[in-house]
């Protein structure tokens, strides 16, 4: 669906985009995480062709990026596209239009997108008095008016609370099951873990890593992460190197990669004799991936 190869992006002297490859399937839910910075707004105008690339090509749907393709593109920016004294039927009539739907098009679409995400009941209430949640949700039916091919959502549910974001996360499988290709950009990396088959990371505008979750994983050497409190860090540090523990500071916390399963037991054993205050067992997640990958490269 969506095809980027060698591309490249100066701003003054600054490269902000370095030889970018990226391929999206048809149909799939692609998450691109990157620092603010890393290059994915640049990224995102250059697919919408707001901006020229300096050199490189993309191609969307086996075309090349012009103003044709604009029309098989939606996307909901982080800041809502959204009129606060129009009704919400209203907005999405509004960029109806701009997208050249005629009068019966219009009509259907903006009633069925309006109920695609739930909002046909609010559909004469005025923007401004909708929840974040809702303004959330109509955001993306603007980018779903005309029935795109490829929809970009760039931090979909930046600021809502937890019920705001399961229901934007419902709406994305939604897409996806319709056959709707999605990329996703988020800071949320959990968000990433349960919506993408395949995630890109992105710095200093080149990818980095990229595979699904699974995939990823086999970039660390470990099996599962334990993580202690212990005012005898330095003990339990050189211990760690004796079994070939690999450690690490997530913020405050220090934690170890053990290369293998052991049983809670067995782990407590390995510091024998250091006082622990506590300790905690989790799964290789993907903020771990995403750290090791981005501190570890320039």
């Amino acid at each position: 669906m969506l095809k980027i190869k060698n591309l490249n992006k100066y701003y003054g002297q600054r490269k902000v985009l370095q030889n970018l490859n990226l391929h999206i399937n048809a149909g799939e839910i692609y998450g691109l995480l990157g620092a603010n910075g890393a290059g994915k707004t640049t990224t995102i105008n250059i697919i919408c062709n707001l901006l020229k690339a300096d050199s490189g090509n993309i191609t969307i749907n086996n075309q090349s990026v012009s103003e044709a393709t604009k029309k098989i593109i939606g996307i909901a920016p982080q800041e809502n596209l959204l009129y606060k004294t129009l009704t919400c039927e209203e907005n999405l009539k509004f960029f109806a239009d701009i997208y050249g739907l005629d009068r019966e098009t219009r009509q259907k679409q903006v009633k069925e997108t309006l109920a695609a995400v739930n909002l046909l009941d609010r559909a004469k209430s005025p923007v401004e008095t909708l929840s974040g949640g809702m303004r959330r949700r109509l955001n993306i039916a603007v980018a779903l008016v005309h029935q795109p091919k490829l929809v970009i959502l760039d931090e979909p549910t930046t600021g809502l609370d937890i019920e705001g974001r399961y229901e934007i996360w419902e709406l994305i499988r939604q897409l996806k099951n319709q056959g709707i290709t999605v990329l996703l950009t988020t800071h949320l990396l959990d968000e990433a873990e349960r919506l993408c088959q395949r995630i890109g990371i992105l710095k200093n505008g080149r990818i980095l890593a990229e595979g699904s979750l699974a995939e990823l994983r086999t970039l660390i050497p470990a099996q599962e992460i334990v993580a202690l409190q212990t005012t005898q860090e330095e003990q339990a540090i050189a211990r760690a190197k004796e079994y070939g523990f690999t450690h690490r500071r997530y913020g405050n916390e220090l934690a170890f990669w053990l290369p293998e399963h052991l049983e809670l037991k067995e782990i407590i054993a390995r510091f024998e004799g250091i006082a622990i205050d506590s300790i905690a067992r989790q799964p290789v997640r993907l903020e771990h991936i995403y750290l090791e990958i981005t501190q570890n490269n320039s």
